[in-house]
């Protein structure tokens, strides 16, 4: 291993930014050089402690123990002249001054506790976007240097995380407001204590960062354009973080179709509404316009001719506490006044829409559908579709209705431009990749719920929940 090339390769790690993510395209050699920071920088800091992590174990392996530029491969040389050894029971490496690199794994939210009294003073976390927020901070907390004596050259600069990912998977959402969005590219922010109190960066990652990979495979570059679907191939191409790879509507969403300038809504259109509850996790209300086939004149002043059953999210409300995927914890009659004050600001009779059938559960005698239709709010709502099979036929109705949105012919789903929570989580929803047709349900997918329940609905059979009208 030629440490002085790599050792240069990796100087971008060692910035003043101490919380870096270093995101974007396939093939930007993101894992290899998480890999070659943390061999230089045992050899230069006796007694390091590095933990790299994946989601799954058997990912581990693949990509960090396999191939030519795996750990094994990589540390040949110093294996054999006893200067590492590799312990693959236990999965660790360790070297002769007593630094070590972890291999570990954390699939569920209750293995993050398996790490609660590690001294982590390097935090590598490869493919961020496959683990929870909760995991992420919990692990970071973990980080502290303790006794370690860091040499000069090297002071001030640890403990320190450095995570690598592609966009997509069921924390897109999280990580792209947390570093993406959070400034532009390679600006160091000074975070808050509650976020963590380090500095953090966002460092794009580019095919053009991995030479060797053109070396190695030229034709890498026109596999990816083989994909076929664009979303695709721009997200795994050039790390373009507002779409996914392998998303559930990447390849049916159009922002340019999908998403209008907020318009007034004709007379003879009906407009209901829909929601999905949630403390902990955020909670979702949308109202919905149905076209009747009356037209309608848009932003600008053109008039357009939406086919008969075509539905539009004209407002939201979106119960969080300004994190991704992190509820507000507002009470049941809070909600519904919320709801009832929103209604009157439309000017026109809300209609009850779908919600989720668990506000219908009674517990000590009540339902939060019972809360919410009391006196002084009314607040109530109508039944979705809990047949079995309903979930995955509610996601296909979803996905047709977005894919005859892009034409004219037949009755689709648009969103109006103000609806900003709608836009910014359903066209990043990831694939349940255990469960063919479905979402990833750890992902952000509340309003994603609503939109279902209401495009699944056929309202000649909806029956009011809550209190007898």
């Amino acid at each position: 291993m030629d440490l002085n090339l790599h050792k240069r390769q990796t100087d971008a790690f060692l910035s003043i930014a101490t919380e870096i993510l270093y995101g974007g395209a396939a093939g930007g050699g993101k894992s290899h050089l998480m890999r070659c920071a943390a061999i230089i920088w045992c050899f230069g800091i006796p007694g390091l402690q590095v933990y790299i992590f994946r989601r799954l174990s058997d990912d581990l392996a693949k990509n960090h123990m396999e191939g030519v530029t795996g750990f094994p491969m990589l540390l040949k040389e110093l294996v054999d002249s006893k200067h590492c050894k590799i312990n693959y029971g236990k999965n660790y490496i360790e070297f002769w001054n007593g630094a070590k690199i972890f291999l570990c794994h954390c699939q569920y939210e209750k293995d993050k506790y398996k790490y609660q009294g590690a001294e982590i003073h390097v935090l590598m976390i490869d493919e961020l976007t496959h683990f929870t927020e909760s995991i992420y901070r919990y692990l970071r907390g973990r980080m502290r240097l303790g006794a370690l004596r860091v040499p000069d050259e090297y002071k001030g600069r640890f403990p320190r995380v450095i995570s690598g990912s592609n966009p997509g998977g069921m924390g897109h959402n999280w990580v792209k407001a947390a570093f993406v969005d959070m400034a532009s590219p390679m600006t160091i922010r000074k975070q808050t204590k509650k976020e963590g109190g380090l500095l953090r960066q966002y460092i794009p990652a580019k095919l053009s960062d991995n030479p060797t990979l053109a070396e190695t495979d030229p034709d890498y570059i026109e596999r990816l354009e083989g994909l076929g679907n664009e979303s695709l191939i721009r997200a795994m191409r050039d790390g373009d973080w507002d779409i996914v790879a392998g998303g559930m509507f990447d390849d049916v969403w159009e922002r340019a179709k999908h998403v209008l300038e907020p318009f007034t809504i004709p007379q003879s259109w009906r407009i209901d509404r829909g929601f999905d509850w949630g403390t902990s996790k955020p909670f979702a209300v949308l109202w919905f316009a149905e076209s009747d086939g009356t037209p309608a004149v848009l932003a600008d002043g053109t008039m357009r001719h939406f086919p008969r059953g075509s539905i539009f999210v004209i407002s939201e409300w979106y119960g969080w506490n300004g994190k991704p995927n992190e509820g507000c914890r507002m009470i049941n009659t809070e909600i519904a006044r919320g709801v009832r004050q929103r209604d009157v600001e439309m000017r026109r009779i809300v209609h009850p829409g779908p919600a989720d059938n668990a506000i219908s559960d009674v517990i000590n005698n009540t339902s939060i559908a019972d809360d919410m239709a009391r006196a002084p709010n009314y607040i109530r709502w109508t039944k979705s579709d809990k047949s079995p099979g309903s979930r995955k036929n509610g996601w296909e109705v979803l996905r047709k209705m977005l894919q005859q949105g892009k034409g004219n012919e037949l009755p689709g789903l648009y969103v109006f431009a103000t609806c900003g929570h709608t836009i910014r989580t359903l066209p990043v929803l990831p694939r349940n990749e255990a469960k063919d047709g479905d979402l990833d349900t750890e992902a952000e997918d509340h309003i994603a719920d609503v939109l279902r329940y209401r495009c699944s609905t056929k309202r000649k059979t909806m029956v009011v929940t809550g209190l007898n009208i």
